[in-house]
């Protein structure tokens, strides 16, 4: 309670700071007006220029604060409309997971390969199925295990010698057509890819290209995972991303799920039933091969959720506080169109007396306004696309550089302008000298 104390009793003391400090701009212009000079004609063009730089100044701050948080927010909308367009490694549309610990049920190695089997024979012979597959960890799930590689012929296994690092995953037949996943060269891995026979891999392209020089060639050779795990590469797969969407393509391994047993198991189902029947179907499978198996099931895309989290949190932040700032600054342009407006009716009274044509009226009126939005417009767009490269540690591909963004920014600036000096030109255009001298 205390501490909730200090943080109330800081921020009034916060809020009565503000008040005072921003009331006591207003009221020093005011104590420093020559009355006789504004009885005599009013405050002079160059009195009022000087008068009002620090406003002008702390316009052009929040016009420009305003654009750099829309084109933050435009910015990270776009990286995450990319995001979901980036090529991953694997297609989530359309696919079921289930994920189960066979430890945790108590099967040993032996008996989770056995119980594997047996949920991919279920999953294959239910109505809807296209294509199902096993594998230890999904890609960008958060978690898997990567090691160093080393080239065949190796002898000192250091970190000094490793040829690249890469993950590592264990999957069976069928897994690359349930995750979608391109075969480029080779072959799949299959069940004789067993214990009894020879241990072999499948690579990514970027693996066989960094060893071999391409795909094709990486067939049939050799790599090392240590001194004594030599495998022969069978197959050659398309670069994905593994850890999250805003690395590069990495290198990755898959080994056949029977030479590489894995008590943690993720069933990938694919199909093209909507995805409550496919998670009923494998809530089925699952039970029908074990009904006290631990599994949690959910679509492929729900469980990218936590992938696309930061980009997600980042676009509603920044266009939330992109509104907020767009509405201070059509306020801020507001008052200083209304105020230049009001303080030159008599000027713009007479102009309009010796004929000056509207468009000359409307420079004259609003050209200062409109001069701090252009000018802070510039300075935030140069601003948000300096920031552009902090957002792309969080959001996919964010980049201010994008001519929707561009657009999208100058767009919402001019509508800015427009809103915030709509009023104050019809006031302008609307000047009756007959009315003013009468007044006068």
């Amino acid at each position: 309670m205390n501490g909730d104390a200090r943080v109330y009793a800081f921020a009034l003391l916060l809020s009565l700071a503000s008040g005072i400090l921003f009331g006591l701009l207003p009221a020093r212009l005011i104590w420093q007006t020559d009355a006789a000079r504004v009885m005599k004609g009013g405050l002079s063009t160059s009195a009022l220029f000087r008068r009002f730089t620090l406003r002008d100044l702390l316009l052009a701050i929040q016009i420009a604060l305003c654009t750099l948080l829309v084109t933050a927010s435009l910015v990270a909308v776009r990286g995450m409309q990319s995001s979901l367009r980036a090529p991953i490694g694997f297609q989530p549309q359309g696919v079921m997971l289930a994920s189960t610990d066979m430890q945790m049920a108590g099967y040993s190695d032996k008996d989770s390969l056995v119980i594997q089997k047996r949920m991919l024979d279920r999953a294959l012979g239910t109505p809807g199925v296209n294509a199902a597959g096993i594998i230890n960890n999904t890609p960008l799930s958060g978690s898997g295990n990567s090691s160093g590689f080393y080239r065949e012929g190796t002898t000192e296994f250091t970190p000094a010698h490793v040829a690249l690092g890469a993950k590592y995953y264990s999957i069976s037949p069928g897994y690359l057509k349930a995750a979608g996943t391109r075969l480029i060269a080779g072959r799949d891995v299959t069940w004789q890819d067993n214990a009894g026979s020879p241990k072999i891999a499948l690579v990514s392209e970027i693996f066989a290209r960094q060893l071999f020089g391409s795909a094709t060639a990486a067939i049939g050779r050799r790599f090392l995972r240590g001194s004594k795990d030599g495998f022969e590469i069978a197959g050659v797969v398309e670069d994905g991303k593994y850890d999250s969407l805003t690395e590069d393509l990495q290198a990755a391994v898959f080994y056949p799920l029977a030479q590489a047993t894995d008590n943690e198991t993720t069933l990938v189902v694919r199909s093209q039933m909507p995805d409550a029947d496919t998670a009923s179907a494998v809530h089925r499978v699952i039970t029908g091969v074990d009904p006290g198996l631990p599994f949690t099931i959910s679509s492929w895309p729900t469980a990218l959720g936590l992938v696309l989290f930061p980009a997600r949190v980042a676009a509603a932040s920044l266009g939330i506080m992109g509104l907020l700032a767009a509405m201070l600054a059509i306020t801020g342009t507001f008052g200083v169109a209304a105020y230049s407006v009001s303080k030159r009716m008599r000027e713009l009274g007479i102009r309009v007396a010796l004929g000056a044509r509207r468009t000359q009226l409307m420079r004259s009126a609003l050209g200062r306004p409109l001069v701090l939005l252009t000018s802070g417009s510039i300075v935030g767009l140069v601003l948000g696309m300096l920031t552009s490269r902090l957002l792309a540690q969080i959001v996919y591909h964010a980049t201010s550089r994008d001519p929707l963004v561009m657009g999208g920014v100058v767009a919402t600036m001019a509508l800015i302008g427009l809103v915030a000096t709509w009023i104050p030109a019809r006031h302008a255009l609307a000047v009756d000298p007959a009315r003013l001298l009468r007044e006068d």
